[in-house]
């Protein structure tokens, strides 16, 4: 069931939430890091969860859920974060973006997951002074087990770097989530394509308009990522340090081999569309030769029998004793003939 709240009129930071209703509490997964120390802990009040600060700690606060309004009021007041961007959170149909406000950053992207056909799910991640704010929906997938898994078992640089590198870690995550989900849009392609020069039939036609609207579906989602990265890399903020910005051109490229790969795939099928028309037609083809062959053959035929089937008493070869029989076989050496000749211009 689908919220529909108008705001027309409203004043812009005006926070309404515009995403799917549910009655499910929101989750605040709070884990706090250095080299030496990890703790995390979850919450469904907010004033607990920043009751458990630790000093000297890279924050990293998750919200499962952006349908309590209150809440996302709250942690804006809390943070000083602009209603602008509460509002921006609370809308899952907001297009992918970055900004740069005076005390922290702000991304928002799509995360894509797949459960049958393709969904999406937003994220926003708001990156403050040794602290980082992730708010995503309640339903879908979680691209961040990956990141959690190595916090934990304190692999990798993560736990070495500031908060910086971890919102760049989270957006690296959702990338990694698109080259999944194409690794699996690909297989679906290549047996389509399979089926399509096999035998195409009204169920792959099909199959190619769901993988249309799914590669259209995706195109939108990802597309806008590198405008987004392109404006964390031109950002002037101080929250950004010099050492993360070589992890960001590489999170560019990753977000540009998305898009070329989105764009290849598209091609195919479009390619496979005008391979399944030409495989349709070229069967048409081929029963209308066939049919066109035998109409030639039985017109001769036709012609013949209906000479001798006129109702006149006074034919030549009506009464005679070989009528029937060279009536016969002058009919047996016309269909000869023809498919000798057909043999000859290889229609046959």
């Amino acid at each position: 069931m689908e919220i529909v709240q108008d705001k027309t009129g409203a004043p812009p930071g005006t926070i309404v939430y515009q995403g799917k209703d549910t009655e499910e509490k929101v989750k605040i997964t709070l884990i706090q890091y250095n080299e030496s120390t990890f703790v995390e802990k979850d919450f469904y009040k907010l004033s607990e969860c920043l009751d458990c600060f630790i000093p000297n700690t890279i924050r990293w606060i998750n919200i499962d859920g952006i349908h309590k309004v209150d809440l996302i009021e709250d942690i804006g007041k809390r943070f000083n974060i602009h209603p602008l961007t509460l509002e921006d959170i609370v809308n899952p149909s907001q297009r992918a973006k970055f900004e740069d406000y005076d005390s922290y950053v702000v991304a928002i992207m799509k995360m894509i997951y797949y459960d049958k056909e393709l969904h999406s799910e937003q994220l926003t991640v708001v990156l403050m002074d040794g602290l980082v704010i992730s708010f995503q929906e309640i339903h879908g997938g979680d691209a961040f087990d990956m990141i959690r898994t190595r916090l934990r078992q304190g692999k990798g640089r993560v736990r070495r770097m500031g908060a910086d590198y971890l919102a760049y870690a989270l957006l690296d995550a959702v990338v990694d989530c698109y080259f999944n989900i194409l690794e699996k849009i690909g297989d679906k392609i290549e047996l389509l394509e399979e089926e399509v020069t096999d035998e195409p039939s009204k169920d792959i036609l099909k199959h190619i308009h769901q993988m249309k609207r799914e590669m259209i579906f995706l195109r939108k989602a990802v597309w806008p990522m590198r405008e987004l990265i392109n404006n964390i890399e031109r950002s002037e903020t101080e929250l950004i340090k010099p050492s993360t910005d070589i992890y960001l051109r590489d999170l560019h490229d990753h977000a540009v081999r998305v898009i070329d790969t989105v764009e290849t795939f598209r091609d195919l099928l479009s390619g496979m569309m005008d391979i399944y028309l030409s495989s349709v037609s070229n069967r048409m083809n081929e029963v209308m030769k066939v049919l066109t062959i035998i109409t030639t053959i039985f017109v001769p035929v036709t012609f013949i029998v209906g000479v001798y089937g006129m109702n006149f008493d006074e034919m030549p070869e009506l009464h005679s004793k070989w009528g029937y029989p060279l009536t016969w076989a002058a009919i047996i050496i016309t269909i000869s003939l023809l498919l000798y000749y057909f043999k000859r211009k290889k229609w046959l």
